[in-house]
C-alpha cells in the first residue's frame, strides 16, 4: 500500500493544522502539516497522568516535534527517525510536516479522550 498529502483525505483540516490518517495492517498513518505552533496537553485531560498512552514511531519531514516526558523533553528536527514511549504530550511546531505511525487500537482508545476534550473545550463548557 501507498500513500500521499494527496492520496489520503485530510480527517481533520482546522486553521492551526491538517492531519491525513490511513490505517494498514493494524496501524494508523498519520501525515500531519502544522501551521500554528500548539501544545496540546489539554486534550490528554482524563488519560493517566494526562498523557497520551500510544506509542508513535516517525519521521520529521520538515520543522520541529517536541515530546514532554513526567521527567524529560525530546525534540526531533528535519530529518529526525524518532519513537515517542507512551506517557507524553507533543507540541507541534508550526511549519513542522511529519509521518507518524501508531498502533490503531492503542490510538483510538487515546483519540476517544481526545476528541471529547476538544469537543468540551469548542463547546466553551
Amino acid at each position: 500500500m501507498r500513500g500521499s498529502f494527496k492520496d489520503i483525505p485530510a480527517s481533520m483540516d482546522m486553521p492551526e493544522g491538517r492531519l491525513h490518517h490511513a490505517e494498514w495492517g493494524g496501524m494508523t498513518t498519520e501525515l500531519g502539516e502544522v501551521f500554528t505552533t500548539m501544545d496540546i496537553a489539554p486534550l490528554f485531560a482524563g488519560l493517566p497522568g494526562g498523557r497520551c498512552q500510544c506509542p508513535h514511531w516517525g519521521y520529521v519531514i520538515k520543522g520541529t516535534l517536541r515530546y514532554k516526558f513526567a521527567d524529560h523533553e525530546e525534540v526531533f528536527n528535519a530529518g529526525d527517525v524518532y519513537y515517542a514511549a507512551p506517557g507524553h504530550t507533543p507540541v507541534l511546531e508550526a511549519g513542522t510536516v511529519y509521518v507518524e505511525f501508531s498502533p490503531t487500537d492503542q490510538l483510538k482508545q487515546t483519540m476517544e479522550v481526545v476528541e471529547r476534550n476538544m469537543a468540551t473545550a469548542q463547546s466553551g463548557r
